[in-house]
């Protein structure tokens, strides 16, 4: 008679509803008044989880939190392949090269003669593969330019001196009018004598 081996399951597992209530700590009297035992690994590291931000800190630094970068839908990503100059000269034979969905970058070292068509290529690159005797035919060069973000700011509220200034001067104007109005009466008042 053989007997099948079980794999033994972890203590935690076992207990699950098993009416122990005691979750595997032996007498209940020995673990009252601890509390329970928290989470394992990134549990509750939730926007909240400010009781696990140093062990957070210490795994992953301070990349961790916070939002990076801009993540909105209608946001131009440039999709263009790279490749560098250094892993054409592995990879390629030389010769012509059809790469017109990449850009070539100017990183490595190129000593082969090759003739590439790309989508863009940066000057070094450019620099580079003219050295060794080549040519790189870029096919349109289009800058790739992130729109920046407006915001609906608030029209800025004059500064209260500017309004100061502005209210004393419409009581000056107020007070010549007033000033003339009277000189105008005495006027009037002096024909009539």
């Amino acid at each position: 008679m053989s007997f099948k081996k079980n794999k033994k399951r972890k203590k935690s597992s076992r207990y699950h509803g098993r009416n122990m209530g005691t979750c595997g700590k032996g007498a209940r009297k020995k673990a009252k008044g601890s509390g329970h035992r928290g989470g394992k690994g990134m549990a509750g590291t939730g926007k909240r989880g400010d009781q696990k931000k140093s062990l957070v800190l210490k795994l992953y630094g301070h990349g961790y939190f916070g939002k990076q970068g801009i993540t909105s839908k209608g946001t131009e990503r440039d999709k263009r392949d790279r490749i560098n100059v250094g892993e054409i000269q592995e990879k390629y034979k030389p010769g012509e090269l059809n790469l017109s969905s990449y850009k070539i970058l100017g990183d490595g070292e190129i000593k082969n003669k090759f003739i590439i068509t790309a989508q863009s290529a940066s000057k070094s690159a450019i620099e580079k593969v003219e050295k060794a005797g080549g040519k790189i035919i870029v096919e349109e060069i289009k800058e790739m330019k992130t729109p920046l973000v407006e915001y609906n700011r608030k029209k800025e509220k004059p500064k209260v001196e500017d309004k100061k200034k502005e209210e004393g001067e419409v009581k000056k104007e107020k007070g010549k009018e007033k000033v003339e109005e009277k000189g105008k009466k005495e006027e009037k008042i002096v024909e009539k004598e």
